[in-house]
């Protein structure tokens, strides 16, 4: 069960930039205006054998004066409920600000380990500075320089150090969980209710602390899979339910917990940028997809002409990965329900998918002979043999060269789709590997 860590701030402080230093990435937009952070930040971190996630609320915050401090206020109780840890992150070049009390005094209020940042600490100098921010009542202040990357070291110890010890899941680990994802009011709590009913009687759930997800075991109809729901689906909560975040935040537990996602589309909106970043966090934990148009049946225009747009626009917006099945239902008159379930199933198996090594090169020779690796500086990419490895996540597969440097990403997908043609690996990502044989 993977911890979630929130860097929580006002603009400018250097919250994106300490993610980026953080998660060793340049995803942030790191920019001086205010407020100029858009992408959903989420990323992994990986310290003395502990893998978390971190979010940067940064992005987050409407830039208006009137409602710039009550954005930031609701980021900071969204942070409060969702994360295991808080980094709160103070500019030393700036000091204390009215902002930076008004966040402070939640985050007292919280029972949550909450770590203060005062970034931007570039020389010893400015260390006596940050003793201002003890003034906050949060404890001592860490000087960092996200920028430089100085003391982040001793900071992440930091963070690792509070983690809580979780409670062991009691689950069969053959039996597949899946996540229903997806922005607030595509229908997730509809479509979960279909799938279980009122009859309560068949459903056993096993919950962990209440950060935890909370796993229903379903099985009739001849199913048996975990259902993956984090607690907040069932308690409603204090935060307004239309914000963005929330619905990324909410879902980053439930997809790390899960084999995988059921992505809930809404028909009479299409996809929205928020269903795009969902996605991504998808595939960045390489989980298995399904897709569901749900409210269907408010959809006057039921042609196959239509379902077919619909299918192609979806699949555009989430290329290169287009090999999943869509499904087109309505969790209110329970239409293609166990449809959707069958279609998890299926994408649960694919993940699972083992193909011998002779069948492997036995498909794959004949065609990269017919349709090398293009040469490059006039050297010839010879490849002689490939394999599956195993026991990965997800089906892994290694192509062994005598130049695997110069076989670019465009020839690994050309690899990917011919796999994808003769073998059933749909919802399912795969990994390609190319070493030197």
């Amino acid at each position: 069960m993977g911890n979630l860590v929130a860097i929580v701030g006002r603009p400018n402080v250097g919250k994106s930039t300490l993610f980026n230093r953080l998660t060793k990435t340049r995803q942030a937009i790191v920019n001086d205006e205010a407020g100029t952070t858009r992408d959903r930040q989420y990323g992994k971190v990986e310290w003395i054998g502990q893998e978390f996630s971190i979010v940067d609320t940064g992005g987050w915050v409407v830039n208006s004066d009137d409602i710039f401090e009550e954005e930031i206020r609701k980021q900071v109780m969204l942070a409060i409920e969702e994360a295991d840890v808080i980094l709160f992150v103070v500019d030393v070049l700036n000091g204390v600000t009215d902002l930076d009390q008004q966040v402070a005094s939640i985050l007292r209020r919280s029972k949550l380990p909450v770590i203060l940042v005062a970034n931007k600490t570039d020389n010893s100098g400015l260390y006596y500075e940050s003793a201002e921010f003890y003034s906050l009542g949060l404890g001592e202040p860490y000087c960092v320089s996200a920028l430089s990357g100085s003391g982040t070291g001793d900071l992440l110890d930091l963070v690792v150090s509070k983690f809580q010890k979780k409670t062991e899941e009691i689950l069969d680990e053959e039996i597949p969980r899946f996540a229903v994802v997806g922005r607030p009011n595509a229908g997730k709590s509809s479509i979960v209710n279909a799938f279980i009913g009122e009859e309560r009687n068949i459903v056993t759930e096993i919950a962990g602390t209440t950060r935890d997800s909370i796993y229903t075991r379903y099985n009739k109809y001849g199913f048996d899979f975990y259902l993956v729901d984090t607690a907040g689906i069932r308690k409603k909560n204090k935060v307004v339910e239309d914000l963005e975040y929330y619905s990324v935040m909410r879902s980053i537990r439930a997809i790390e917990n899960s084999d995988v996602c059921i992505l809930m589309l809404d028909a009479t909106r299409g996809i929205e940028g928020q269903d795009l970043n969902i996605f991504s966090l998808i595939q960045r934990n390489q989980k298995g997809l399904v897709v569901v148009v749900n409210k269907w049946d408010l959809v006057e225009d039921k042609s196959d002409k239509l379902m077919n747009e619909f299918k192609s626009a979806i699949r555009e917006r989430l290329a290169p990965f287009v090999d999943f099945p869509i499904i087109f239902a309505s969790a209110l008159t329970k239409q293609r329900i166990l449809k959707v379930l069958d279609a998890a199933e299926e994408v649960y198996r694919n993940r699972k998918m083992r193909i011998s090594t002779a069948r492997l090169n036995e498909e794959m020779l004949p065609l990269i002979e017919a349709y090398p690796p293009p040469s490059i500086k006039g050297k010839y990419i010879k490849i002689k043999y490939c394999t599956q490895l195993p026991n990965t996540r997800i089906p892994s597969f290694v192509f062994f060269a005598n130049l695997p440097q110069y076989v670019k990403e465009p020839y690994k997908r050309f690899l990917e789709n011919k796999m994808r043609e003769k073998w059933n690996m749909t919802g399912t990502p795969i990994n390609i590997y190319i070493r030197q044989k």
